[in-house]
């Protein structure tokens, strides 16, 4: 009776040493409940993107790339591996927090030394065979939490993957598609360069016939052959630019430039990107990167609670039920049979500060993704407004232009009046038209920063993003 009071008293003695550093249970991180997007003045007249943001532009051919780039992706099946292995991870932490069960079964041929401790005279032999069959069970109690943290942990991190997942796939879309006008770009204003040139040209002949009559000076015919040449420049950079472009959009896809589908010539759509209301406080849910670092967070925390409950006993209660004999014939009896019941406490008391370290460690991990959390917002706050900005600075140079644009349209129809009236020569109306047509490449060139502003918005708003799982809000 006194031994087992000693062994109590030893025990409880042990637990309050073990538990003397035990750090005071850690408060929840305070993160942030909104993007900082204070003083960005724009209309907030916009939709959020749906999942399918790029069918907005009803073009049958962009659908067709992206569908492609999706299911080819070698970046998309990387991150797609990433998910599977937490996925897998998380089986694993499950399995491991449950009942075990082990079966194990050997047999040994052994020679007993005529100069051990027991001479073989004695028990009449040198030679003996041992099998043992046997069924081991162990559960180990999880009354301060730490398999479950663990659990917990991974499960966040499996979030994190897929979150993370659709951020690479999000990625994937808004390059396709940005390529892809990118392209339709550079035809159309090739288009518009062919007749800049064949006006240029047109003006360098009657040059050449009025310098020849003498009736201009040849640094009239000199300019006209310097404008022709400027003009046939700009038809080489659009071509290259061109073929730059669709290199980019077929890797993108994940085909050679040869296997990419031929494209026909297509308007360019007219886009007006504005904000969503509430995009301050909504945005939070809806972008994956947002969300992949906000699951980070949460299991970082839950790291944590783990690496605090290794400051507490683990008591483990192992069974073992079995057959053990010296000889083959006699394993299946009942009277071979062995069992053996009982608890295991593991208490961890001296350990060189191993797991004040572990604690420390996993403490400095959360802060560290605390940090990461708030730079992603503050990186998401800069991207939206930026492209927010960028639109409503596009938008406000398209109306300028268009006024221009419609004023060289009035000045070529009066040019073009005058000269058949005879009134002025040809060349006028054909110079006064190579100005319209350049006013028509500049606003194809902000209409085409329009479209790559309306796709990063939809990039910065997360795409239509809806996580499966949204973490909790631990603040």
């Amino acid at each position: 009776m006194i031994n087992k009071k000693l062994l109590v008293a030893t025990a409880a003695s042990a637990m309050l040493a073990a538990c003397a550093g035990l750090p005071g249970k850690p408060q929840p991180p305070k993160l942030n409940k909104e993007v900082p997007m204070a003083g960005v003045n724009t209309p907030a007249n916009g939709k959020w993107p749906d999942a399918q943001w790029w069918k907005r532009y009803n073009d049958p051919q962009l659908d067709a790339l992206i569908d492609l780039a999706l299911k080819g992706s070698p970046t998309l099946a990387a991150a797609q591996t990433r998910f599977d292995s937490a996925v897998q991870t998380v089986r694993a932490a499950s399995a491991a927090a449950g009942v075990r069960a082990d079966a194990n079964a050997t047999w040994t041929r052994q020679r007993i030394s005529d100069s051990g401790l027991i001479p073989p005279q004695f028990l009449g032999f040198n030679w003996y065979s041992q099998a043992d069959l046997g069924l081991k069970f162990s559960y180990t109690f999880d009354w301060w939490g730490k398999q479950h943290a663990q659990i917990e942990s991974v499960v966040d991190q499996m979030h994190a993957a897929e979150a993370e997942n659709a951020a690479a796939g999000l990625a994937l879309t808004t390059a396709v598609a940005d390529a892809y006008f990118g392209l339709q770009s550079d035809q159309a204003r090739l288009e518009v360069a062919q007749v800049v040139t064949r006006g240029a040209v047109k003006i360098r002949e009657l040059s050449e016939l009025r310098v020849k009559s003498g009736i201009d000076p040849q640094d009239h015919l000199s300019q006209a052959d310097s404008d022709v040449a400027l003009a046939r420049e700009q038809i080489v950079q659009l071509e290259g630019s061109a073929k730059l472009r669709r290199v980019a959009l077929a890797a993108l896809v994940g085909v050679s430039p040869e296997q990419l589908p031929a494209l026909q010539s297509k308007p360019l759509p007219i886009v007006d990107a504005q904000l969503p209301a509430n995009v301050s406080i909504d945005l939070i849910a809806r972008r994956p990167d947002i969300i992949a670092s906000r699951w980070q967070v949460e299991s970082a925390a839950r790291s944590v609670d783990q690496a605090r409950a290794e400051f507490f006993p683990d008591i483990t209660i192992n069974a073992l039920a079995g057959l053990s004999a010296i000889d083959m014939s006699k394993l299946m009896r009942a009277s071979s049979s062995v069992f053996n019941f009982g608890p295991a406490l593991h208490l961890p008391i001296f350990d060189g500060g191993l797991i004040r370290a572990r604690y420390g460690i996993s403490q400095a991990q959360l802060d560290s993704a605390v940090a990461s959390y708030n730079t992603t917002l503050l990186d998401a706050a800069r991207d939206l407004a930026t492209q927010a900005l960028t639109a409503q600075q596009i938008n406000a140079l398209r109306q300028e232009r268009n006024t221009q644009l419609v004023a060289a349209k009035a000045q070529f129809d009066s040019a073009l009046a005058r000269e058949k009236q005879g009134l002025t020569d040809l060349r006028v109306p054909l110079q006064v038209d190579v100005t319209y047509q350049q006013q028509l490449d500049a606003m194809l060139v902000l209409n085409t920063q329009a479209i790559s502003a309306d796709i990063a918005m939809a990039k910065a708003l997360g795409g239509g993003y809806v996580p499966s799982t949204k973490p909790e809000q631990t603040n």
